[in-house]
């Protein structure tokens, strides 16, 4: 037999593995997501709908989980808005400006990443509370669980709007300058239109995590009914009186409005980066 022939006949073979390989490893993510994502949402889903449609909004949406939902979803609102200004701002600081203690700045960026969420709500209550050396009390009100929550969220659109500042031909700029067009001109016309995908990917990851943070707020809060209980404390809450399909069926409206935001947010992000193409 000729090599020719030994060549064609090792072939199918090789493809085979060649195809094998990726399916072996898709199976063995998916079946990793399956286990430590999807089941326990799956759970968490059947357990909410236990009753009935009917009953799961009953204890869904009762006075305490309306008014703890409303606020969380308005207090993330909020954290968004901020950090696409204070976020994009800082991201911007890092690449285009040289300072002394620009590295230690860095770093202080992903504190919020690797402190534990309970002991950056008991630093803001020591800092902003009643007997804090500010002279500024926030403890136990909305602006204290929104200053806890603007902390966790700190790195995400900086993290996300950084990787593209830096990589930003920076020459377009240089020739619109050339041109006459100003500052303001110039971040508007070319700077944002490449920021904005990362911007929203940024956005939508600090929502996600504003919409569901618990540590860093169970203590500046006071977890006050109808005035400082966001929904994390009101399903701890719930599972702490025994209400554990209350606490199921808050959860999931939860699980829904951030999966919606997510899978939103991605669509106008892809439609920005087809666009700006």
């Amino acid at each position: 037999m000729s090599q020719l022939a030994v060549d064609a006949a090792r072939l199918p073979r090789a493809r085979g593995r060649a195809l094998g390989r990726p399916a072996l490893s898709s199976g063995l993510a998916l079946g990793y997501l399956s286990v430590i994502v999807l089941v326990p949402l799956a759970a968490l889903s059947v357990k909410g709908a236990q009753g009935g449609w009917h009953h799961f909004w009953q204890v869904a949406w009762n006075p305490e989980s309306k008014a703890a939902l409303e606020l969380t979803l308005g207090l993330s609102l909020a954290v968004v808005a901020i950090n696409a200004i204070t976020g994009t701002a800082l991201a911007w600081t890092l690449v285009r400006d040289d300072f002394p203690g620009k590295g230690i700045v860095n770093t202080l960026i992903d504190l919020p990443f690797a402190l534990p969420t309970i002991v950056a709500g008991l630093t803001l209550l020591a800092l902003y509370g009643p007997t804090g050396g500010v002279g500024v009390n926030v403890a136990y009100t909305r602006w204290g669980v929104l200053l806890a929550l603007l902390f966790v969220t700190l790195p995400f659109v900086v993290r996300t709007v950084q990787p593209v500042l830096i990589e930003l031909d920076r020459e377009m700029e240089e020739a619109a300058a050339s041109l006459g067009a100003n500052k303001l001109t110039i971040f508007r016309r070319i700077v944002f239109p490449h920021l904005l995908p990362a911007l929203l990917s940024g956005v939508a990851l600090a929502f996600a995590r504003a919409i569901g943070e618990f540590g860093a707020v169970i203590l500046i809060s006071g977890n006050l009914p109808f005035k400082t209980e966001v929904a994390s404390l009101y399903v701890f809450q719930r599972l702490n009186s025994g209400d554990e399909q209350g606490a199921a069926a808050l959860a999931v409206l939860l699980l829904v409005i951030s999966l919606g935001v997510l899978l939103g947010i991605g669509g106008v992000r892809r439609w920005a980066v087809r666009h700006d193409r």
